[in-house]
């Protein structure tokens, strides 16, 4: 989890609202005063900002100023030099002493410098081809909402509707102009003779018992004389709502989140449209979520847990502390009643993260807020399960804190989230006693915000918040890398941001995104009206990620991810429990809204540290059990209980 992001805007807003506006302070007050209070710049250009101490001759003063950007329109150096990154208004505070000064930054929106356009397959004579266009300004930002013009050099081959789709009118060749701005760009088009004297909406497969959620393909084929094909990519649609249908590759992807039958049209021009029927049916699922046993906490809040059998033979869990310094030991063997055996006490206000070591006889927890100001990580000595000791201990580069860790048990090595430089420090733990730094890996983007790093089948999916999910080849072997050299592969950003946490199923990554209010104090007990989602990319291309569906309980928060080998995902959704979602065959739409999700449970206690309110953490699978930690309540296990499905 992290609350870092929400905490710096937590941090802003209390301050902005206790202090007002530094030209308001009082005399005997000691403030910073930034400076221009607004500034315009253009995208890619940069500013020095200054900052003023006010009611001091205090020698050294001003070298106490730190400046943080508030949102990622812009970025700002230790140094407060502001650099424009997309159009739009932004703010930047000057720290000083606990309280901000702001400057508000205006970037002008840039027009469209260069277009990139491409007709999606062959165009055939009264048929209708997409045409796919994007416009990017100078530095190389996309412009979404670019208003596009089309010129054809010859009408009677081939023009553009006014759906920005390509008509052909006869064979022949033409250039096609398009304009956004003073931008253009010019396409060759070919208009080829249409043989076709049938089309017939197609599907792939059997869509005769359909459910929500299950997605069917349909294909309009052209038929010549001869029986052969002619490839077309129409215009979708369907009704009523309900459902959607999405063009992919010529197809139409069709899922319906709500029952019902449905009518899917596709338009391949002006006299060519076919429309088939389709009914859907409620999607039903073969088990139930419930409740095992719990181990409630009422004067603390809990953090992360990784369950394992202990070389004694006995299960247990492992659950960190959120802003408290203990680490609960708990034996899980009885899952109905587990036993609180030791509390390993650890200098630090915060032990986010717990990883077991695949031999199950070395664990890590990560340590923030120590007093000392050495955080790092420490290691576990687990030849006594039940009661765990410190072996050793790594700070030496990692002093600014290690909010996640991932274990590569075959070679030794940890994978740590440093707070301090957001990078990933790979640290050798092969002689656990003497670990050591070998190597790090971060972006190069001018911001910067690691949170959370796994490692899966060779890839490492690191989250880095709004800069989104970096993938890594850490041994798989395609892009050159190794566990201890890792090399990149691709990227993808969400528009949303808040890029939190990535977990790997089959083909699929879902990436999860964590949003906390900025008004939420962490140091106060009490209700959190947090929010998120789930967002599920297709990895079937490793370099070009793209984004399929996506899963939001309303009103909630999301959090950390678990999947099985019988294709189901455990969410910890916060506020709204623990969640296992049905995530078998293709994935496409609101899986939310499609009936996917198999049960839920609500880690909600009258004797908890916030009593009565859910902040479920995650989940984790373990010999028939899903394992999960609640901010508020401690330790809870469930399972799904598989039932026979009834006519």
């Amino acid at each position: 989890m992290s609350l870092r992001s929400a905490l710096f805007v937590s941090i802003f807003t209390a301050a902005a609202a206790t202090a007002g506006s530094p030209a308001l302070a009082a005399q005997d007050r000691v403030y910073a005063v930034a400076s221009p209070a607004e500034l315009e710049l253009e995208v890619g250009a940069s500013f020095q900002l200054t900052a003023e101490i006010q009611g001091t001759a205090e020698e050294g003063a001003a070298s106490e100023v730190r400046w943080f950007a508030a949102d990622d329109g812009v970025t700002v150096t230790d140094g407060g030099v502001v650099t424009a990154v997309r159009p739009g208004e932004s703010r930047v505070a000057a720290m000083f002493r606990g309280q901000p000064s702001w400057v508000t930054i205006r970037v002008p929106r840039l027009e469209p410098a260069r277009i990139e356009a491409r007709v999606a397959g062959p165009v055939y004579a009264g048929a209708t081809a997409a045409l796919h266009l994007e416009a990017y300004t100078e530095p190389g930002t996309a412009v979404d909402d670019a208003e596009f013009a089309f010129a054809s050099a010859d009408p009677g081959v081939a023009t553009v509707e006014g759906s920005g789709r390509v008509l052909g009118h006869g064979p022949g060749q033409t250039v096609i102009t398009v304009s956004a701005g003073d931008a253009s760009t010019r396409i060759d088009v070919t208009v080829e003779p249409n043989t076709a004297e049938d089309y017939e909406l197609v599907a792939s497969g059997d869509v005769s018992s359909l459910s929500t959620g299950d997605v069917a393909a349909f294909r309009l084929a052209g038929r010549d004389g001869d029986g052969g094909e002619i490839p077309l990519a129409p215009l979708w649609s369907v009704t009523p709502s309900g459902a959607s249908v999405e063009p992919v590759d010529g197809r139409g992807l069709f899922v319906a989140e709500e029952p019902g039958t449905y009518h899917v049209t596709a338009i391949a021009g002006p006299a060519i449209a076919r429309t088939v029927s389709v009914r859907v049916g409620p999607r039903r699922h073969t088990a139930r979520l419930e409740l095992v046993g719990s181990g409630i906490t009422s004067t603390h809040r809990a953090g992360d847990t990784w369950v394992f059998e202990g070389v004694d033979g006995r299960d247990y869990a492992y659950l960190g502390t959120f802003y408290h310094d203990w680490m609960k030991v708990w034996d899980v063997t009885e899952p109905a009643q587990p036993v609180l055996t030791d509390s390993i006490q650890l200098d630090a206000r915060r032990i986010n993260d717990v990883k077991i070591h695949p031999d199950n006889r070395l664990g890590i927890v990560t340590r923030e807020g120590a007093s000392s100001r050495r955080n790092g990580i420490v290691l576990l000595d687990l030849s006594n399960p039940a009661h765990p000791e410190i072996l050793s201990e790594y700070t030496d580069t990692v002093t600014g804190g290690v909010h996640n860790v991932w274990i590569l048990g075959d070679e030794d090595l940890v994978y740590a989230c440093h707070n301090g430089t957001s990078e990933i420090v790979i640290i050798d733990i092969s002689d656990p006693a003497n670990p050591q730094e070998i190597n790090r890996w971060a972006h190069d983007e001018p911001v910067r915000s690691l949170h959370d790093v796994i490692v899966q089948d060779g890839y490492a999916y690191a989250s880095f918040w709004n800069e989104g999910i970096y993938i890594l080849d850490a041994g798989a072997g395609t892009h050159g890398g190794t566990a201890r050299d890792p090399k990149l592969v691709s990227r993808w950003v969400s528009g949303q941001g808040n890029t939190h946490v990535a977990w790997r199923h089959g083909k699929y990554l879902f990436v999860a995104a964590e949003i906390y209010p900025s008004d939420w104090d962490p140091n106060a007990f009490g209700p959190i009206e947090a929010r998120g989602y789930v967002e599920v990319l297709d990895m079937t291309d490793m370099e070009d990620p793209v984004k399929v569906a996506h899963y939001t309980v309303p009103e909630a928060g999301a959090h950390n991810l678990w999947s099985d080998d019988r294709d189901r995902l455990y969410v910890g959704y916060y506020q709204a429990g623990l969640r296992v979602l049905d995530i078998s065959g293709e994935l496409r739409g609101d899986l939310y809204r499609q009936g996917r999700e198999i049960g839920a449970i609500k880690t909600s206690s009258p004797d908890a540290a916030v009593p009565n309110w859910s902040m479920t953490w995650g989940a984790q699978l373990f010999k028939g059990r899903i394992f999960t930690s609640d901010l508020h309540s401690g330790l809870w296990i469930a399972r799904l209980v598989e039932e026979e499905l009834v006519p």
